[in-house]
């Protein structure tokens, strides 16, 4: 079964085939951050806009690289949640009609779930660099079996769950303020690092001390949740008391924090690159242990061994190496090319739906958020 998936939930215009949910046989993603650059994060209207422009075509493209017509497709799979609401719109009415006009099934998705997914999708050999040469890693491991712990990290979620089928998930810990992606972007927004934030952010840790910054980790005892994170905290942390956490023996600071404009006033602070590269390697640091600490508790307690990570934030090299040094642990992540927004993954949980018999009305609309993927704490 050839599914074709469409994915408008954020800014990425995706589009996909996914053949008997497993291989892929084109995967096109049409990133808006050029245009989103200039305000440094997502503009909503625009997105929305931007989508309609584009979707046909990139699901025409879609189409083109998986070498098929509309009429070789079996089923469609978009996603409906959660998401920004008119960019949500876009996709999902498009797939609905697409379905509509060839008579096929259509199932709507929730695109976290369909992060949980992406490592069990796989490349079409034709597709590969080198059909002779062994696939690159990530991409032909055999699924993973289940239950295992679920690690989902973007801008707008931080969730730690037990997964015991693909639409199967029991929330053990999400985040109780902010978003682990959504600290990466404002942070890096108030420095001027770069857009988007997470990646930015990486690339300049790199060449930092991540030990300069002793930033604090949030103490959530007094809630019933061990497994919850907070990262507001962190990002006030890092933004408005930065001297407060610098370690003795450290660089000395090119400004003082006092002089430096916020955001309230247009502007971030202007660092030079060593002192850059240090708050970024020390935040990323803590931002990570923070995951960690709740994800490793929920580990011990839960006794699974696995874990499979998804989302935007799991492309984070530090994430990786540190959930890579844990030899008791089996860490999965997708290829980094499937970590962000993309409609193969989509398309493959679509066809799980599909191929069990279920389907989704073409009344059915979009949802911005999904209730338990976020709590307040009391």
């Amino acid at each position: 079964m050839k599914v074709l998936g469409i994915e408008s939930s954020c800014d990425e215009c995706a589009a996909a085939v996914v053949e008997d949910g497993r291989t892929i046989l084109s995967n096109v993603v049409s990133t808006q951050i050029p245009i989103h650059a200039l305000y440094k994060g997502v503009v909503p209207e625009l997105a929305s806009r931007k989508h309609t422009e584009w979707i046909y075509a990139v699901v025409k493209q879609a189409l083109d690289g998986a070498g098929l017509g509309p009429g070789d497709i079996d089923g469609v799979a978009a996603t409906s949640r959660p998401g920004l609401l008119g960019s949500l719109l876009v996709g999902l009415s498009f797939a609905k009609a697409f379905a509509w006009a060839r008579n096929l099934p259509f199932i709507a998705v929730n695109h976290m779930l369909a992060h949980l997914y992406a490592s069990r999708l796989e490349k079409a050999p034709e597709a590969a660099p080198c059909p002779q040469a062994e696939p690159p890693e990530g991409w032909a491991e055999p699924p993973v079996p289940y239950p295992f712990l679920g690690l989902l990290v973007s801008g707008g979620h931080s969730l730690i769950c037990r997964v015991d089928d693909f639409d199967d998930i029991a929330v053990l810990g999400t985040t109780i303020d902010d978003a682990v992606g959504e600290a990466f972007d404002k942070v890096s927004k108030y420095y001027g690092f770069g857009y988007p934030g997470g990646a930015a952010i990486d690339r300049l840790a790199r060449n930092g001390d991540p030990e300069a910054f002793n930033f604090p980790l949030p103490n959530l005892h007094k809630g019933q949740h061990p497994y919850d994170v907070s990262y507001s905290g962190l990002k006030t942390a890092v933004i408005n008391q930065l001297e407060q956490f610098r370690r003795a023996g450290g660089r000395e600071p090119l400004f003082r924090q006092e002089d430096v404009p916020g955001p309230a006033g247009g502007a971030g602070a202007e660092v030079k690159k060593d002192e850059g590269a240090d708050i970024a390697a020390s935040f990323q640091r803590t931002a990570v242990e923070i995951l960690l600490r709740s994800l490793f508790r929920a580990a011990g307690d839960t006794g699974l061994r696995t874990i499979v990570a998804g989302g935007g934030v799991a492309a984070n090299s530090c994430l990786r190496e540190r959930l890579a040094a844990r030899p008791d642990l089996r860490c999965v992540f997708p290829p980094p090319e499937l970590c962000g927004d993309n409609g193969a993954m989509v398309a493959g949980i679509g066809y799980q739906y599909l191929v069990r018999g279920e389907s989704s009305p073409l009344t059915v609309t979009a949802s911005a958020r999904v209730e338990g993927f976020k709590r307040k704490y009391p």
